[in-house]
């Protein structure tokens, strides 16, 4: 199959990216990923990579004393611009940011599709003050979701593209400890989808409502966490 670069799949996304972000699967994952930002970041600088539209970053800027967004995108950030946020053009492996400016760097959903997933995470701890937070969430190799995804059929994102267009990578705890570099000391995870089979199941009535209040309160439980979909790893700069 052949795979795009990173910048041309996420422009021919840029179209499609909202569409259904207002479905009750997405807006879950938006919650738990956008509650986790905010344990750690309220009152304080924040930088996102790989903002796309600037949903999160719009509100993250509502809690945090500064929110920057950096995303490899321009057809992204033309609309992350359009909300009046405060966004680069850059990559997740050179971030244009001074190093230790920013109180918590975060990474949602971006991550497992950079090759050089070191490099970035380097990056994210370059631009964090000492004590500072790198929440990175990555896909967890572990999980019914990844199960999922390897006998669905492609998901389109564009009139011509779809989902297994672009490089992806799933990781297991053990991997995600050998991609941290030296100075990050991973203290809290996260789980992101715990129990959700597929996205479909959030829009039944009544039983929607009782899965989204279990991945609320399953996200932090350990075990059940460690086999959620996407893996959020908080980290500590040493």
């Amino acid at each position: 199959m052949t795979r795009l670069d990173n910048r041309a799949y996420y422009d021919g996304f840029a179209d499609w990216y909202e569409r259904e972000r207002h479905l009750p699967y997405h807006r879950m994952l938006d919650d738990l990923e956008v509650e986790i930002v905010e344990r750690y970041a309220s009152g304080r600088d924040a930088l996102e990579v790989g903002c796309g539209t600037g949903l999160i970053l719009d509100r993250v800027a509502r809690f945090a004393r500064s929110a920057r967004g950096i995303d490899l995108s321009g057809g992204m950030l033309a609309r992350a611009a359009a909300r009046g946020l405060h966004v680069a053009q850059a990559s997740a492996t050179e971030l244009p940011i001074a190093d230790a400016s920013v109180d918590v760097a975060y990474s949602f959903k971006v991550l497992a599709h950079v090759p050089d997933v070191g490099g970035a995470l380097r990056e994210m701890a370059r631009v964090v003050r000492p004590g500072g937070v790198v929440i990175a969430e990555f896909y967890n190799a572990r999980s019914l979701r990844r199960l999922v995804k390897a006998v669905k059929p492609p998901t389109a994102v564009s009139d011509n593209t779809h989902d297994e267009h672009v490089f992806t990578r799933y990781d297991d705890a053990r991997a995600i400890r050998g991609h941290l570099p030296r100075e990050l000391e991973w203290i809290a995870t996260r789980g992101i989808r715990v129990i959700t089979p597929v996205a479909a199941v959030l829009r039944v009535p009544l039983v929607g409502a009782a899965v989204r209040w279990l991945e609320h309160r399953l996200a932090d439980a350990p075990i059940a966490r460690d086999h959620a979909g996407f893996t959020v790893a908080i980290c500590r700069k040493r």
